[in-house]
Order: C-alpha cells, then sequence, then structure tokens
C-alpha cells in the first residue's frame, strides 16, 4: 500500500512536470542582410585624422539591420507570469565574423542581448546585457526606423564619433545601444503609456559609480501618434582593454522625438542632446531629424531622412545627411531593398550614411546600396 501510494505521487509529479514542460517554448532565429555598397569618398577608419581615399565598391554587410542570430526561450510558470532567457548576438556576413563587445580589441558571441528575466501583470525585468531602451525610443520616432543607412541610428553614431568614439567598441560617449550588466524594467502599457527604467552595474571594487549607467524612458503610442522622451547617464564610456574606470560622469543624453501615420504616410521628427557632463566644453552636440514616408501597399514602402549634427562648442562643425530607401517585401521572410543617400560634413564632423562605412572629417559624401535580407 505504500509503495503504491509513492508510486501514485510520481506518477503525478511527472505529469505536472510534463504540463509544465508543454508551456515553455525555445526559439531559434536570426537574419542575414547583405549587398553591394557604392561610396563616393571613404575613409579607412574612424580617426579623426582619417584621410579621404576616394571612391569605393564594396561588399555590405547590414543594409536594413545587423546579421545576428540568437535564441528566446519562455516559461510559463503559472499566475500570469513567465521567465524569459535570450541570447543574441551580430557577425558580420561578408567574412562571418562576430561583432564587438563593450571593450576595444574584443569580440563575443552574444554582443547583443545575453539576459534573463521575468515577466508578469507588473511588466517585465530583465538582467544581464541588452538593448538600451533608449534605443527603442529613437527608433519609434523615426520613419527610418532605425535602419543601418541613413537614419537616427547612423546619425547618432555619428554624434558618438564627434565625441571621441573610436568605432571598435559598443560602450559610446553618448547614450548606448546595448549596456552590459544592466537591469532593465519595463511597465505594462496605460492607455498608451509605458516607462522604462535601467540601471547597469559597473562592477569595480571600491568604486560604486565606476562603469555604471542609468537611464529612463517615456514612450507613448496611441491613434498613430508615437512620442518619447529620453534620459541617459553614464560612467567611464569608451574604453580600452587597459582602461581603468574612476566614476567619471562623461556621458549624458536628452532625446525627445514624434512619429505619426495615417493610413499610408509617415512624418516623424526629434531633438536631442549629448554632451560630457565632466567636460561639456569638449563635448556639447546636438542633434535634429525629420522624416517623411509612405507604404504604397503591403509589399512596398518609401521612407526619407534628414539628420543635422551640430557642435555647440564650435559652430564650424555641422554636418547635413539625407537619406532614402525603397523596401519590397519579396515575402514574410525575405526584403529587396534600394537606398540612397548624401551627407555634407563641415570643420571636423564625420557623419556617415551607412554603418561601419566611415568619411573622413570634413568631406562630403554620396552613398547607394542595393541588397536583400532574410529573417529565419
Amino acid at each position: 500500500m505504500r509503495w503504491s501510494v509513492k508510486l501514485r505521487g510520481v506518477a503525478a509529479l511527472s505529469v505536472f512536470a510534463n504540463a509544465v514542460h508543454a508551456q515553455s517554448s525555445l526559439t531559434l532565429y536570426g537574419a542575414i542582410d547583405n549587398g553591394l555598397l557604392y561610396q563616393s569618398t571613404s575613409a579607412s577608419s574612424f580617426s579623426p585624422k582619417a584621410p579621404d581615399n576616394g571612391s569605393i565598391w564594396q561588399n555590405k554587410d547590414a543594409g536594413l539591420y545587423a546579421s545576428f542570430w540568437g535564441m528566446r526561450v519562455i516559461e510559463d510558470i503559472g499566475g500570469g507570469y513567465d521567465v524569459n532567457v535570450k541570447l543574441q548576438g551580430a557577425f558580420n556576413s561578408g567574412n562571418g565574423k562576430f561583432q564587438l563587445s563593450d571593450t576595444t580589441g574584443v569580440t563575443a558571441i552574444f554582443n547583443q542581448v545575453a539576459s534573463v528575466g521575468i515577466s508578469g501583470p507588473f511588466g517585465t525585468v530583465n538582467a544581464g546585457r541588452q538593448y538600451s531602451p533608449m534605443i527603442y525610443a529613437m527608433v519609434d520616432t523615426d520613419v527610418r526606423a532605425g535602419a543601418y543607412f541613413g537614419s537616427i541610428l547612423t546619425a547618432w553614431l555619428s554624434m558618438n564619433q564627434a565625441a571621441g568614439w573610436s568605432g571598435a567598441n559598443s560602450n559610446l560617449p553618448i547614450g548606448a545601444l546595448f549596456d552590459s550588466n544592466a537591469v532593465v524594467y519595463q511597465s505594462p502599457k496605460f492607455y498608451g503609456a509605458s516607462l522604462a527604467l535601467e540601471y547597469a552595474l559597473g562592477g569595480v571594487a571600491g568604486q560604486a559609480q565606476g562603469g555604471s549607467r542609468e537611464s529612463a524612458v517615456i514612450r507613448y503610442s496611441n491613434f498613430g501618434l508615437n512620442v518619447s522622451a529620453v534620459y541617459y547617464n553614464g560612467h567611464d564610456t569608451n574604453p580600452t582593454s587597459t582602461s581603468i574606470p574612476t566614476g567619471l560622469n562623461n556621458n549624458r543624453f536628452y532625446y525627445l522625438g514624434a512619429m505619426y501615420r495615417y493610413l499610408g504616410a509617415s512624418v516623424s521628427a526629434s531633438y536631442s542632446v549629448g554632451k560630457n557632463p565632466s567636460n561639456s566644453a569638449h563635448v556639447d552636440i546636438e542633434m535634429i531629424s525629420g522624416g517623411l514616408g509612405y507604404q504604397f501597399n503591403p509589399w512596398f514602402s518609401v521612407t526619407s531622412g534628414y539628420y543635422y549634427l551640430r557642435d555647440r562648442n564650435n559652430s564650424a562643425n555641422h554636418s547635413s545627411a539625407y537619406s532614402i530607401g525603397a523596401d519590397y517585401f519579396l515575402s514574410k521572410r525575405t526584403t529587396a531593398y534600394l537606398q540612397v543617400g548624401y551627407v555634407d560634413n563641415k570643420g571636423t564632423m564625420s557623419q556617415w550614411i551607412a554603418y561601419g562605412a566611415p568619411v573622413a572629417p570634413g568631406v562630403s559624401t554620396t552613398e547607394a546600396m542595393i541588397g536583400i535580407r532574410h529573417s529565419f
């Protein structure tokens, strides 16, 4: 009798375990994006002294967005709560190499996301390396949707270069695309409004602020209108492999943007400022953007953008970038695209159009890219 009870208990536990397991999911996913890029002027690096090397034709990764692969686990633990695990890394589709980490000279497999968290009626909390909430806010208020060619993303990265970013790591001096060691809370939507809060621990012994970051993002999305406001602050950004964190507050970014969609038309505008709080006389840059787009049918759309950068410490340093792109959806997973852009750099400004394709300081360039992106 005792053994019978035990066996029934084991059987019940087995059924329960199987039921829980059945409510878990593992998804493998990714995308490959590759094309041909023409650039009328080019530089071999992001150095502020890089010379103009002339025109270039090249095979180019990431015309629309990064090539990447990843895995996502969602486990339903009951009561409306889920455990979330995500691992995601970008790679260069031209040579198969992994992309950048936080530190210059170091690569990483999961260089975009390596996080675990829990979600429920209260919202979502994730911990680990992940996208900074400010990026979602910027993409949602840009007609070009943060594309890797002529968008709010490339203009903001150019803003970072003007602030002294080497282009050789993902730890930027103005704002952040990714943050390591971060805890991010995302609230549920309440009448279209939501809040995201982030704190990234530096993990430096004896230095509470060393390498740390914090941000707050407010977003509203309803009736075709997206509005975003961003505050971001960081310490010890743009490190080298030999950098010693000191807690220096050298990274602050403010952003306000909006986009409105009506039928097939969309329009966007934004204003932002990035500065070094410890030395604003060294870094104090503003960015203004605007965009127009139209979705002609479910398969074809055209978007355009304008991005202006200005050094508020030196009016001679400024640049204007213009871009237009046409996307044709061959299927739900495959997109063919054609993009054209022009940037007019003045002074020491070196804004670029295509991600990872630097332009020499003070030199203008015209760029065009045709490519294809497939998601799986």
